[in-house]
């Protein structure tokens, strides 16, 4: 896949993860392409342990593996920053 094309896809991917896991996400649309890039690979990554391939372009089960990916890098993400802290 190209760049815009992977933009476009972290796009969507990001999206849908912040539609998924409650709170508030990370800044706009950039926000928004890093969670659904780095969710794909990490997708990917663990989709890798069970045998299989990963993202492999548009098509169901890459967006399946980057969302699942996408979901956990949130989840990890906002356990790290989604707390203010009280003083």
């Amino acid at each position: 896949m190209g760049i815009l094309s992977w933009l476009l896809f972290g796009l969507i991917i990001g999206i849908i993860a912040k539609w998924l896991v409650p709170g508030g996400g990370p800044g706009g649309i950039v926000g928004d392409i890093v969670v659904g890039i780095v969710g794909s690979m990490i997708g990917g990554f663990v989709y890798g342990f069970f045998g299989n391939i990963g993202v492999t372009g548009f098509n169901l089960g890459s967006v399946i593996c980057a969302v699942i990916g996408a979901v956990i890098f949130l989840a990890i993400l906002r356990s790290f920053t989604g707390r203010a802290r009280q003083t």
